[in-house]
């Protein structure tokens, strides 16, 4: 039951560097891109698709799997479109930055055959500025692409297991996790990151404006520190939305940090502090 067609919805960087990767590595299948005309055009001019409609019924049809990788306001709206009108032999799956508002439709809308039928994903990859002109065919190598069955003690279905070795072909690495955990870990080493980089790029442009003396002499630490500042507000605004109560107790765990911090300027908490990091950072090259 090899897989003949994969639809993609939404064609921009994850979307495209997943078909661009899927080419790359040799799947001989149809690709097919639903998105916006020109950003299909684009994709097709890239060869990360064959061909694209801008209608996701339409892409849908004879499919095998569905990967949805447009922001997750978009991945809840087309999956309640296309489920219910899908044979049960196509897998739905995502690219989603969290999974349990994802597991929670799949379970409304399929009931019992969500298991079955559906496989949330998230590839830890991608870059700060998005859309297909961004899209690289070894986006995804050496990077880890979570998935978070929504029945832990059920088995891969055998479409599943022939989508998680296309992603393995790709170079990615595959790891599964309760859904509940992927969100919490998730907002503490993606979400905490992205929003204390707005916030400090945020607080530089206060506090500075323009200045250019910011860009000649602001070294390696602060252009590595604001890099994902760049990141488009479209996306965090649904990750914010779907994941606020992990990322707001990692807020404040982050704000009382500062303030420790702050209150130790002059004290012995501040080499305490160093300590730790320094022993984070050496368990992080291990």
């Amino acid at each position: 039951m090899a897989i003949r067609q994969i639809t993609i919805v939404g064609t921009g960087l994850i979307g495209g560097s997943f078909g661009l990767a899927l080419r790359q590595q040799g799947f001989s299948g149809v690709l097919v891109g639903c998105d916006r005309r020109e950003v299909l055009d684009a994709a097709l001019v890239r060869g990360a698709i064959d061909r694209g409609e801008t209608d996701v019924r339409q892409a849908a049809q004879d499919c095998d799997v569905v990967v949805l990788a447009t922001p997750i306001g978009g991945i809840l709206s087309s999956f309640e479109k296309l489920a219910p009108t899908l044979p049960s032999s196509a897998l739905v799956t995502d690219t989603g930055s969290t999974k349990l508002r994802f597991v929670e439709r799949a379970r409304m809308v399929l009931g019992a055959e969500a298991g079955i039928r559906v496989l949330p994903g998230h590839p830890m990859a991608g870059k700060e500025h998005g859309g297909i002109e961004n899209a690289d065919a070894d986006l995804f190598r050496d990077a880890v692409w979570l998935l978070t069955p929504i029945n832990a003690e059920q088995q891969y279905t055998e479409r599943q297991r022939e989508y998680i070795e296309l992603l393995e072909s790709i170079g990615a690495r595959v790891v599964a996790m309760d859904v509940e955990r992927h969100d919490r870990l998730c907002a503490w080493i993606s979400h905490l990151p992205q929003m204390i980089a707005t916030a400090l790029a945020s607080t530089l442009r206060d506090e500075l404006g323009d200045d250019e003396a910011i860009k000649e002499i602001g070294g390696r630490a602060l252009r590595e520190m604001t890099r994902i500042a760049s990141s488009p507000y479209s996306m965090w605004r649904d990750i914010a939305l779907t994941n606020s109560q992990n990322i707001d107790e990692a807020l404040l765990r982050f704000e009382q940090q500062l303030a420790h911090l702050r209150e130790n300027l002059r004290g012995p908490g501040l080499r305490e502090l160093f300590d730790s990091a320094n022993k984070f950072g050496e368990g992080s090259s291990e």
